[in-house]
């Protein structure tokens, strides 16, 4: 028996919750880490200034449409991949996995022209032209854009790597690869931001260095797979190709694009909302509580992603019990570790604020920002939950949908207009995103209920027909 068969047995045999548990690990590992590389830049920037830290801030979108790209070619294969070799076509696996390597690798680069070539042009539209935001804020944004930019074919292709290894049930090696790359820019960022003297090009400069190291560990870690090795010769742009990348990729590049969105969203409100000596504070503040809240909803992410290859091979082999059972204890897990990390960081919003920053303005800000998160945060579990449920299975339209609910379809509108509801328009700030959790979770739940019946019902029809 070889390897592949090995792993279909049981991928489709083994009982789902001990399998989602022992896929999940190295993927909650991996969701950690690749939060960890933003948070680790935006500790030690921290210790610059302010400024330093809101003109990071700032160039957040960028990082999360490199990101989105990334997710799009990665999650699409993966869960072309993971259905294939649920239904036992390991050569349209293999031909999948190197197409979608190469066209994000094509697609990074051309980002990286582009960037350049309108740079300023970002910068103006991501917030920098800003009258209250100081021309320290915008030299930083400029100079930690230059490098990112540099960085962005290897950024965007680690992800596509991470993904399709996890996909066929390789996370230990996906894991393996953004852990040392974490590792690496840990210790890189204080000694080129410190010891270097480079300040925020430090960072930036840590970051491209630690995920090109990613990106070639998880290269090697292709070479020994058993079914998705990446040959040039396997590479097609056929429609049928770009479809499937597309039909569960989709999902996840409106998610992350519209995220990009509503980040700049979010800092253009918080600079208009805030005093205006208060502008840069109030950028900081905001995104060191998006990136805290990212770094835990980033454990729910990484057991969901130990669900999605249970559910890509039990959904191409047809074994609907085992998708519906799975998606059943992914959100009772999910949903109990998320209340615990709420009450967790509502309690302690305001030391883990200050560990990024020491100004009284930015903690000030950032812990009414979290506390008030944190009052809708576990109902977050039915919405990833069900949006990677239906992009598993390839409901590219539910999928989309909930993919864009929280931090686009609902987010963007809610923190351009809650603002001029109040006398103190910061406040409709704090309240934009739990607001758009609860709209979120009001269009999440029905369609969880729905898909649970009809798989109930696939499962019936299925019985019978082999009656």
């Amino acid at each position: 028996m070889d390897a592949a068969q090995k792993k279909f047995i049981r991928m489709t045999t083994e009982p789902v919750n001990k399998l989602v548990c022992q896929l999940a690990v190295p993927t909650i590992i991996s969701m950690l880490v690749t939060s960890l590389y933003n948070m680790v830049d935006t500790f030690f920037v921290g210790q610059v200034g302010t400024e330093a830290t809101a003109g990071v801030g700032l160039i957040f979108p960028v990082m999360t449409i490199i990101q989105a790209f990334g997710f799009y070619f990665g999650q699409g294969s993966g869960n072309f991949i993971s259905r294939a070799l649920g239904a036992r076509k390991n050569q349209e696996a293999e031909i999948m996995s190197a197409t979608s390597f190469i066209c994000s690798l094509l697609f990074g680069c051309f980002l990286m022209v582009v960037g350049f070539i309108f740079k300023p042009q970002i910068l103006t539209l991501l917030g920098a032209s800003t009258a209250k935001v100081s021309p320290a804020t915008v030299a930083y944004a400029d100079d930690y854009l230059t490098l990112i930019l540099i960085g962005a074919p290897f950024m965007g292709t680690s992800f596509v790597l991470n993904n399709q290894l996890r996909f066929q049930g390789n996370a230990i090696f996906s894991m393996i690869g953004l852990v040392v790359g974490a590792v690496i820019n840990c210790v890189l960022d204080p000694l080129f931001i410190f010891g270097f003297h480079m300040e925020v090009t430090g960072a930036a400069l840590a970051t491209i260095i630690s995920q090109f190291i990613s990106f070639c560990l998880l290269y090697i870690a292709t070479l020994k797979s058993d079914s998705m090795k990446i040959r040039l010769r396997n590479f097609r742009l056929g429609f049928y190709w770009q479809k499937g990348i597309f039909m569960a990729g989709a999902p996840s590049l409106f998610r992350q694009g519209l995220a990009s969105f509503a980040t700049l969203a979010l800092n253009s409100a918080a600079a208009i909302g805030a005093d205006p000596a208060m502008a840069d504070a109030a950028i900081a503040a905001f995104s060191v509580v998006g990136k805290v809240m990212m770094f835990a909803f980033s454990a729910l992410l990484g057991f969901g992603q130990g669900f999605q290859p249970v559910c890509g091979y039990n959904y191409g082999a047809k074994k609907y019990d085992r998708v519906r059972n799975s998606f059943t204890f992914c959100l009772k897990v999910g949903g109990a570790c998320l209340l615990a990390l709420s009450i967790l960081g509502f309690i302690f919003a305001e030391p883990v604020i200050s560990l990024f920053r020491d100004d009284p303005n930015v903690i000030a800000i950032g812990t009414i920002a979290m506390r008030w998160q944190c009052c809708t945060f576990p109902l977050m579990t039915v919405v990833a939950c069900t949006n990677m449920l239906y992009q598993n299975i390839g409901r590219v339209v539910g999928a989309t949908l909930l993919a864009v609910a929280r931090q686009g379809l609902m987010f963007i509108p809610v923190v351009l207009i809650l603002p001029h509801l109040f006398e103190q328009p910061i406040m409709g700030v704090y309240l934009a995103q739990p607001a758009a959790d609860l709209f979120a979770f009001a269009l999440a739940a029905p369609l969880a209920v729905s898909m649970y019946r009809e798989l109930k019902k696939l499962e019936k029809d299925l019985n019978k027909a082999e009656e």
